[in-house]
């Protein structure tokens, strides 16, 4: 599958459909794999692809100096391709202008992420080009949320106490937002003090104010890629914050973020059908 990926790379820039490939590089064979820009055609080589390709790629879309290259082609895996669809519809990009490159995914890691594990996506459906063979597989949602459950069959105590304990942890880094793809917003909210909305310090009141809002803004738009509790330096698990939104949505709406083109973003939207019985 990597000398097809190859392959295509090439060909797309020798053609000049576009003007830079996306995609995942390595520097030495038991080095980290990392995202790589390749904007000639004889540089293809240098593209990888294993079960070391973790980043969602599509987050480099909406940056203005990848933007200013021109066209590109992304390689995604199947819970990366939803983040076109969002991007597309919240008017962050023009689907024309991106070659979509899907890489079927049996899972990413060693024995595999928890995401991998309950994903449904394997064959990436929206993709230009998919390169490999697997089929998707039927995960009920009872299984897909079934941490968030045993977290919420908890007392209530004690999911605070985890909470409190965990984002304590924090540092404020922000490495959750930069890595997210659908944190795209040039300034964002704790970035202005002016007033200051959100308190910039590491402290506990703070930390929840920052990872609830964040979580909140991300609500009917995650798409589970997981890459904001890879990247935390000292490893808070965002899933559980993320999923209970998403689930919220499904449960609510029958909406999963990016899954069909076709239909409008949660937020914005509204129809007649919507379910009522949330309101007090």
């Amino acid at each position: 599958m990597i000398e097809a990926l190859r392959e295509l790379a090439r060909r797309l820039l020798a053609e000049e459909r576009v003007r830079v490939v996306i995609g995942y590089g390595q520097s030495s064979p038991q080095g980290p794999v990392h995202p790589l820009f390749i904007t000639r055609a004889e540089d293809a080589e240098q593209l990888v692809w294993n079960r070391q390709c973790f980043s969602n790629l599509t987050a480099y879309l909406t940056r203005k100096d990848v933007r200013a290259l021109g066209p590109a082609a992304v390689v995604v895996k199947g819970c990366d391709e939803r983040t076109i669809t969002v991007l597309e519809k919240e008017a962050q990009l023009e689907r024309e202008r991106v070659f979509v490159v899907g890489m079927v995914c049996e899972g990413m890691g060693d024995p595999g992420l928890p995401k991998c594990q309950v994903c449904d996506r394997h064959r990436p459906r929206l993709a230009d080009e998919t390169l490999g063979e697997a089929v998707d597989r039927e995960v009920p949602a009872l299984e897909r949320y079934a941490a968030l459950e045993a977290f919420l069959a908890r007392p209530a105590e004690q999911r605070m106490a985890y909470w409190q304990e965990e984002l304590a942890r924090c540092v404020k880094c922000y490495a959750c937002r930069q890595v997210c793809p659908l944190c795209y917003c040039e300034r964002c909210i704790v970035d202005k003090n002016r007033p200051a909305v959100i308190d910039t310090s590491a402290t506990l009141k703070g930390n929840f104010a920052w990872h609830i809002t964040r979580a909140f803004h991300l609500a009917g738009r995650c798409v589970a890629c997981g890459e904001c509790a890879r990247v935390c330096p000292v490893g808070i698990d965002l899933t559980l914050l993320n999923q209970s939104l998403a689930r919220a949505a499904e449960e609510a709406y029958g909406f999963r973020a990016g899954e069909d083109p076709r239909v409008e973003p949660l937020v914005g939207s509204w129809s007649p059908q919507d379910r009522e019985d949330f309101i007090r």
